[in-house]
Order: C-alpha cells, then structure tokens, then sequence
C-alpha cells in the first residue's frame, strides 16, 4: 500500500489532492468547522476552489437552501473519524511554512496516510476476531487475498479520501464486539455495539443493515435460534445500550442538519430501484466486482462451506442483502470506480465466507495447488489492472468488452487499441487490398464551441473501410473533444481526443477505422476536429488509407 501512495500521483510536479470530488464532500466539515467556523455559507470554499481545485468544477457536494445557505449531501462520519488525521495536518501546517488552510500538503498527506493506517487497524483486528474460528494459516491466506487481490488497495493507498476505507475497521469492531458480547454479554460490548452501528450509518447510511450481523450471530441452527432469544430476554437492558448508543453515534448529522436545514432529517437525494437491480455491478464490463477483482469469487464458494460456523446466517444474510442494495442504487457506475468500490468497506464480513472457502480448499490436495497458483495470478490481475485504472487505460465510464479484451493484461496498447472504446470498428487488413493513400497537411487546431475542418477527400467507388492516422499535440482543452469523420452530412464515426495515456503538450498517435456505407450518393469524406469544451493544438501529420 505504501509503494502504490508513493506511486502516485505520477508527475512529481502534481502536488498530492486526496480531498477532491466526493472525497471533498466527506472531509469539507472539519476545515468548515475548526479553520472558518462557517458551515453553512461556505463563504471560504470559492477562495479554497481557486487555489486548489477540489471541487471538480463545480459544487455537486452541497444542497442550495432557500435561506441562501447550503447543506452537505454527504454525511459527516467519515469526517470524525479523519478528525486524529485532520488535526495532525493542522499542527504541522501551523509549525511550518504551509498554509493552515485545510487543504495544503500536510492536510493530504496527513489524510492520505491516515487511511493507510484505519486499514491496517482493520486488518489486525479482523485477523483477532477470525482467530476465535480458523487456524493461522487459512487466516493469513485470507488476509493477503483481501488486502493484495481485491481493490482495497485502491481504496485505501490512492483514494482513501474516500469513505470506504474508514469504514472498513468499523465492521471489523463491530463483529469483534458481537463475538465478545456472545461470550461474555456486558453492557459495554452493548454499547459499543450500538455506537460502531451508528458512526457507520452516518458515514453512509446503508450500513445501517449491519445490525443484522448482531442480530443473527449464532442462529446457524434451529436450536440455537432458542438459545439466542432467551439470552436476548435475559439481557434485554442490553437492547437500550444498543439503542441509546446508537443515537449518540448519529447525533452529531443530526445536530448538524438541524443547524443548517432547521430539520433533524434532511433527505440526500439518493435514489434506489429495489425491484430492478443493476446486474451489471457485478458482472458488467463497466466497473463489474467478478470482472475486475476475480478473487472475490471465493466469497461464493465461502457462502457454500461455512454452515458449521457461528456465523453463518448473520454473514449470508448481510452479505445477500448488501449486494442488493449495492446493485440497486440510481448511479449503478458509482461515478469513477475501480471495480465495485462500495463493497469494499464490508470486506471484514465477507472475510469469514473467504477464510471458510480457504479453509476447505486447503483439506483438499487436489484443489490446494490449482486454487493457491490461480489466487496467485488473480494478484498479479489486480495489481495489474490498478496500474491500468489509474492510468486511465481502464476507463471508468465507457469500458467495452471488445475494449477490455485488447487492453487485458497488455502492458503496451496501440492507438487502435485504444479506439476501440469509441468504436467497433477493427479489421485485419491483410483480409483487404489497400487501395489509395491521402496525406494530410500539418495545420493548428483551435476551437471553441465549434469544429475545425482538417481536411476533404474523396475516396473511391468500391471502398469499404478507411483506417486514419494522426499525429496530434493537444496543448489544452476539456474532455469533450472528439476527431469527427462524416459522409453526406452523417456521423460516420467519432473517437475522443482525450484517450488513454494522453501526454498534454505532447504528439499523441490517433489511429481508427472506419466503416464507409455500401450504399451512398457520394464519395466525399470529410475529417474534423469538435471541440465542444475548447482545444488548442497541431496537427503533426496524418494519413488516410482506403481499402476495398
């Protein structure tokens, strides 16, 4: 984890920004809080947006009020538990020559460092609470799958401005104080119960299911389920520790949206379809959990072999149900994403079906070596696949499977590889006759709003396809710029000019093919630049080949 955050960001002129895009909305209470005392007017962000950019273009984070002030839509957990982190930014900051702002260097390193640090917390406790069911060795398997194959390591070494990471060490409390109060019911595991069950709903408030794994600990069996509600009876008292602590763990949303909304409940605007459910965050190419972090298909086989543990029915129960709501949720892609990110706070529960798979695999010797070479290889996947995310050759929005196949474990994608997420267009040209070869001109590119003509060409009666390549520096410009080619007024094909592995200021190669309709009244083929967000920059050179 440590390697990965000193990774990046890549260009050792980028200063590091962990608090940016949702993770902005999560950390912007403390600095509202304890450096400008001002959480509703937020009369510091434009001056904190301008020196910094963390926004990412705008204010998504906050609600408008009628009153003119504003309301986070993003809860205020994640907040206290960055406070230890926050602090020790703000007490470096004011020892030095950086800003005591909220946002310089110390805060994001000390924020960046931090996540680091409630993950390793996490691991170790959760390696404490899996001790009471399996042997060491299992439990070390286990804990090398989950932090190396799974995307924790996204999480928590690149954006752990992110809630995830800081909920990851609540679930791991939380089961920790349901073994101990099973054992030795006290008020205190009670207690902490309730309060662990509370922070986490105000981190995001669908943690709020993780009451089922108190609930339905030790019900594996019908017996049991007897056993588990007379104790419940004879503890009763118990439940109001849960209760009361729980809300002393909400309490502080709740202060806060009575101080900026004037209501104790503020509805966030999250949206769920329950009876239609998103399958592609599981299996999609876009972002799918089993594509992208194969290793967490042990969690299934864990599902099967885990009847004989304590924990079964609370861990089936959750775990189903978690994946549901996860499924059912409006945004399905969960914005920018590496695989599923919001399973990744619940991995302690997903753990003990992982460490019973683990554990059956290695009683068997003839499914011992296949399934250790196979997680094995599933690691290298993962750190393999990360390093492609965060170079933003897996694309977080517009992945393909044709894409994703050319891109697959491939350390050097071609352009045309690349042109494979705007089009499906790829032919072997050995199966067709190149026929005529245009040049193009090398000319500057400056649009605004508007497109930019590069060149018009006829091409010949009987061809069928067009390959283009180009050799462009782009000096600057937003993302929504494309190289447009069209034939009597259509859009034949569009392919992005912001592609994977773009150098700014730098030649960048472009290559694509283009299908040419079989039926049409003219041979006119024209080749623009859209720069519908603005773009500055040159045409090196470029070609076009025709073939029939």
């Amino acid at each position: 984890m440590l390697i990965f955050r000193f990774s990046y960001p890549r260009d050792r002129q980028e200063d590091l920004k962990v608090t940016t895009w949702d993770a902005f909305g999560y950390y912007m209470y403390n600095p509202s809080i304890f450096i400008y005392g001002d959480v509703s007017e937020l009369k510091w962000v434009p001056d904190i947006e301008e020196k910094y950019s963390v926004t990412g273009g705008q204010l998504y984070q906050v609600t408008p009020l009628e009153n003119g002030k504003y309301t986070n839509k993003y809860l205020g957990g994640v907040a206290i538990m960055q406070l230890p982190f926050f602090f020790t930014g703000h007490a470096i900051a004011s020892m030095t020559d950086y800003p005591a702002d909220g946002f310089s260097a110390p805060y994001q390193y000390s924020i960046a460092f931090g996540a680091i640090v409630y993950c390793l917390l996490g691991l170790l406790l959760l390696r404490r609470v899996l001790s009471r069911f399996f042997d060491d060795g299992p439990i070390a398997i286990t804990l090398l799958l989950l932090g190396l194959g799974t995307n924790l390591i996204q999480y928590t070494a690149i954006d752990g401005g992110q809630s995830h990471i800081y909920i990851f060490p609540l679930y791991a409390l939380l089961i920790w104080g349901t073994v101990k109060w099973h054992e030795s019911p006290n008020w205190k595991w009670a207690a902490l119960i309730g309060l662990t069950i509370g922070l986490a709903t105000i981190c995001r408030p669908t943690e709020l299911i993780m009451l089922f794994i108190p609930l339905l600990w030790n019900t594996h069996e019908k017996s049991l389920r007897k056993e588990k509600w007379r104790l419940v009876k004879k503890y009763l008292p118990h439940l109001g520790y849960v209760i009361g602590f729980g809300i002393i763990g909400i309490l502080p949303q709740l202060l806060y949206w009575q101080y900026t909304t004037g209501s104790l409940i503020h509805n966030v605007g999250s949206k769920w379809f329950f009876f239609n459910p998103w399958f592609r965050v599981l299996f999609g190419v876009t972002n799918g959990f089993f594509v992208y972090t194969p290793i967490v298909i042990l969690f299934v086989v864990g599902f099967f072999v885990m009847k004989k543990y304590p924990f079964q029915r609370s861990v089936l129960t959750f775990c189903l149900l978690n994946i549901w709501i996860i499924m059912a949720w409006s945004d399905w892609r969960y914005g920018a994403t590496f695989s599923t990110r919001a399973m990744v706070q619940s991995y302690p529960v997903f753990a003990f079906a992982m460490c019973a798979a683990v554990t059956y695999i290695l009683n068997r010797k003839f499914l011992r070596l296949a399934v250790l070479n196979l997680s094995a290889f599933f690691i290298y996947v993962n750190f393999f696949q990360i390093v492609q995310y965060n170079s933003s050759v897996l694309h977080y929005h517009d992945m393909n499977w044709q894409y994703y196949g050319r891109v697959y474990l491939n350390s050097n994608p071609t352009a045309l590889d690349f042109s494979l997420l705007d089009t499906d267009v790829c032919i072997d040209e050995s199966e067709f006759k190149a026929v005529k070869l245009h040049p193009l001109n090398q000319q500057y590119i400056a649009t605004h709003n508007n497109f930019q003509n590069l060149t018009e060409l006829e091409i010949r009666p009987r061809t069928k396809y067009i390959k283009i390549g180009l050799l462009i520096s782009d000096h600057g410009g937003g993302d929504a710029n494309y190289i447009n080619v069209g034939l009597e007024g259509k859009e034949l094909s569009k392919i992005r000019l912001k592609r994977p592995l773009i150098q700014r200021g730098r030649p960048n190669d472009y290559a694509f093919y283009v299908e040419i309709p079989a039926k049409r009244t003219s041979n006119k083929i024209s080749i623009n630049v859209v720069g519908w967000s603005g773009m500055k920059g040159e045409l090196k050179k470029g070609r076009v080949t025709e073939f029939k």
